[in-house]
């Protein structure tokens, strides 16, 4: 860590962007998140070791964690998006990624400390299985501890990112966090733990994680330096200015995801609250996997469009913008018709109660994909400095969930909050489509974008299809079929529904799947 390696390029300002490095970037995110394959054999471990209802507590737990640590870090992941990729020296870009780095540790840990001491208060509010109970308190307690290791990585992956490497850091936050998390679980499984068992395991992997993001981040800043370089006073002040900005639009954005186990848990009594939470988070987890093309768009998409933002007129996004979305959109309706067609198959890998969250898993995914191919709309809108507008929209977005989840969930229970959520989510991301086209006549709709979908629509009912024939001899062959299939319809929208500039974007990856042919 000490003195530049090569992968600390001399600084030279805001380079601009091209829709070549959006695919290799995008492309690199995106095959790091498959890293996370790891998780169709852990997540449903976890449900066989420690049971559905303790599940259910643990994803409830964790999604606390993730939205207090989306109000303590101060939005300094966002902010280090902006401020890293237009920084005007290296100097400058250190001084920026260490007071982000000081701050969120300095409102985390005092955090993480009040609420150990808590923890047998808190223990009142969360609904668990009556095995659960009695070490309930201590689970909290441990888990609190989360917050400040999950800050650190989210801040140090966001410096990562701003300096446009993208696959590393995924792959340190998503396979080996993952794969030590499972290790971790097996051996408290091993040695006798069970309600403790997940809550010890995700702080050992956390642990571990935050070692290996230290020196990762020793690849791309020059830690030495940073320790010695000092913080100008007005840093401060302008960090937080940003960060407060910011931090309302994050907030309300993560409550999306994190807040519905929750609710759940609260809105239905006992056992029957963490088993909801339970096969919401199943859900949800399987679902993700269509977030992994859009996410990996949005990835890439905030920094990148805040150095293009940085180097030339606003209208240069454009072409990225509609690329992204046509690339998304290629991947993603092939595989929503693979995800809905094996996902009993892949909810049977889970223990037993897990098997009702099939009608959850088909909902999230449709309204996810629905998302995806609106376009990354409010990322652009962040980094282009539009901070009010994803703010109003989130704001939007929640003033409609909310009213939705509370008619819906006593009625539906976790489906009435699955449909609540899809219908939200998707509000938002139509917003943000209406204002960058108002505002800057950005959309991401330019041919051959009718033609993506068309085509992607194909390669779907050519899923669907496989998956009903083989039905027809058994449910196991189904799937199967509709699995096998994927891989063709998945060519078959990237060669047939791009354009030739866009599979030339491709490079290498292009060339390996011959979408040139």
């Amino acid at each position: 860590m000490s003195g530049a390696t090569p992968d600390k390029a001399a600084f030279d300002g805001p380079q601009p962007v091209t829709e070549g490095e959006v695919a290799k970037s995008a492309a690199t995110a995106l095959l790091a998140r498959f890293g996370a394959i790891i998780e169709i054999v852990s997540q449903p471990a976890y449900t066989w070791l420690f049971s559905v209802a303790t599940y259910g507590v643990y994803t409830v737990l964790w999604s606390v964690v993730n939205i207090l640590a989306n109000i303590c870090d101060l939005a300094m992941t966002t902010v280090l998006q902006r401020v890293v990729p237009q920084a005007r020296s290296d100097d400058e870009a250190l001084i920026a990624v260490k007071a982000a780095l000081l701050l969120t540790q300095a409102t985390t840990v005092p955090l993480a400390i009040l609420g150990s001491f808590m923890a047998p208060y808190l223990a009142r509010l969360v609904n668990a299985a009556p095995r659960d109970e009695p070490t309930l308190a201590l689970a909290i307690g441990l888990f609190c501890w989360a917050l400040p290791l999950w800050t650190f990585l989210e801040v140090s992956g966001s410096a990562l990112r701003a300096r446009r490497a993208f696959g590393p850091e995924i792959r340190l936050k998503v396979f080996y966090e993952q794969a030590s998390r499972l290790t971790a679980a097996l051996l408290c499984f091993a040695i006798g733990m069970r309600s403790l068992g997940l809550v010890a395991a995700h702080l050992a992997s956390l642990l571990l994680i935050c070692a290996m993001s230290v020196r990762l981040l020793g690849r791309y800043y020059d830690l030495r330096r940073m320790i010695r370089v000092p913080i100008p006073r007005r840093t401060w002040a302008d960090l937080v200015g940003l960060g407060s900005a910011a931090l309302p639009a994050n907030l309300l954005n993560r409550i999306y995801s994190d807040l519905p186990p929750v609710l759940l848990n609260i809105m239905l009594p006992g056992v029957q609250g963490a088993t909801a939470s339970a096969l919401y988070g199943i859900a949800r987890k399987v679902a993700s996997t269509m977030q992994m093309v859009k996410l990996s768009f949005g990835y890439v998409m905030a920094p990148l469009a805040s150095a293009q933002s940085a180097a030339v007129d606003t209208a240069a996004i454009q072409p990225l913008y509609g690329f992204a979305t046509r690339l998304a959109a290629a991947g993603i309706l092939p595989l929503t018709a693979g995800l809905i067609c094996v996902g009993e198959e892949i909810l049977f890998l889970f223990a037993p109660e897990a098997r009702a969250a099939f009608g959850l898993l088909v909902v999230l995914t449709i309204g996810r994909s629905l998302e995806a191919l609106v376009g990354p709309g409010g990322a652009i809108l962040l980094v282009i400095g539009k901070r009010r507008l994803t703010l109003l929209n989130s704001a939007i977005g929640v003033l409609s969930w909310i009213p939705l989840a509370l008619v819906l969930t006593p009625r539906l229970g976790a489906m009435g909050m699955a449909i609540s959520v899809a219908i939200s989510i998707n509000l938002v991301a139509i917003l943000a489509l209406i204002q960058l086209y108002q505002a800057h006549r950005l959309h991401p709709f330019r041919p051959p974008f009718g033609r993506t979908v068309l085509v992607g629509l194909g390669s779907t009912l050519l899923i669907f299809a496989a998956d009903t024939a083989g039905q027809m001899k058994s449910a196991p062959v189904g799937a199967l079929a509709a699995f096998a299939t994927f891989f063709v319809a998945f060519w078959i929208s990237l060669r047939f529904g791009l354009g030739p500039g866009d599979r030339g974007s491709l490079g290498r990856f292009g060339r390996w799947l011959r979408l040139k042919v």
